[in-house]
């Protein structure tokens, strides 16, 4: 299976500055997005690059055009250098953002570190995987071999009656913003039954996706009825229909990193993810 490149992973459509703006103007242009630097280029060229930190180097002579403070040159990277190797070059340099250049120099995208934690998320752990087969293998006599691919969200199976509306907020977020990571489920008759990715596969359906990346396990005998599946017919769970969406309360994962901020504050942040989707 060949390496993920910094092509799959790189933002595109990169905001960048002239050198010719002034030191306040990339100042006032930093403070209002959400950005802790810029690419410096020119006719498309990448000559530099601007951080918080250096700017401030600068307030006193706000006046000052990028590039008569700046300094020349930057890191980057191309597009076909694989995510291990960009992982590498950011924590090598301790730098956030990396510059993406074609063969002419010209900037043509940047990967962060968001984008390389995106990039490691959807490496859905092997371990996890062999480990669920290993379990369903022994525990139902059958043998499994595994596929990735995209599945219609119409045909997906829970085998789980309740989903939290925060997590849910959260994981819609992650999903508008390119994260794919897959889901483990077991091929049925009639669909898919997910063994990891609840939050995921519900996010996803209120997002209008009609179908969803997936790992695949898939029995050599579709008849044997699994201990899963017995769960989800006796909870009713034939479709994400089914599943109920838990409002209020928080999700585990919430309810830990959210511990010591008030309860507003958390609901300030979930409606802020909220009304960016």
């Amino acid at each position: 299976m060949a390496s993920p490149t910094v092509a799959e992973y790189m933002v595109k459509d990169v905001v960048s500055i002239s050198p010719e703006m002034t030191v306040e103007e990339v100042s006032d242009k930093m403070i209002n997005s959400t950005f802790h630097g810029f690419p410096i280029t020119e006719r498309g060229y990448l000559l530099g690059y601007v951080t918080a930190k250096e700017l401030l180097k600068y307030h006193d002579r706000r006046d000052a055009k990028i590039r008569e403070v700046m300094k020349r040159g930057t890191i980057c990277c191309r597009a076909n250098m694989v995510i291990d190797d960009a992982i590498r070059v950011l924590f090598r340099y301790g730098i956030r953002n990396l510059p993406v250049v074609d063969e002419n120099k010209k900037l043509i995208g940047i990967i962060s570190n968001i984008d390389i934690v995106r990039s490691q998320i959807e490496k859905s752990r092997p371990s996890k995987v062999m480990s669920v087969k290993s379990f369903l293998e022994t525990q139902n006599g059958i043998r499994m071999k595994v596929i990735t691919a995209d599945i219609p969200t119409a045909m997906i199976m829970p085998s789980q009656k309740e989903v939290y509306r925060d997590e849910l907020t959260g994981r819609q977020y992650e999903l508008k913003r390119g994260l794919n990571e897959p889901l483990i489920v077991v091929k049925r008759h009639n669909g898919y039954l997910i063994v990891d990715g609840h939050h995921r596969a519900m996010a996803a359906k209120e997002l209008g996706a009609k179908t969803l990346r997936a790992i695949i396990l898939e029995p050599n005998d579709l008849n044997v009825n699994l201990g899963l599946e017995k769960t989800a017919e006796r909870w009713g769970l034939k479709t994400l229909d089914d599943v109920k969406i838990i409002e209020g309360s928080k999700h585990p994962l919430i309810e830990m990193t959210t511990m010591l901020l008030q309860d507003e504050e958390v609901e300030a942040i979930n409606q802020r993810l909220a009304n960016s989707l």
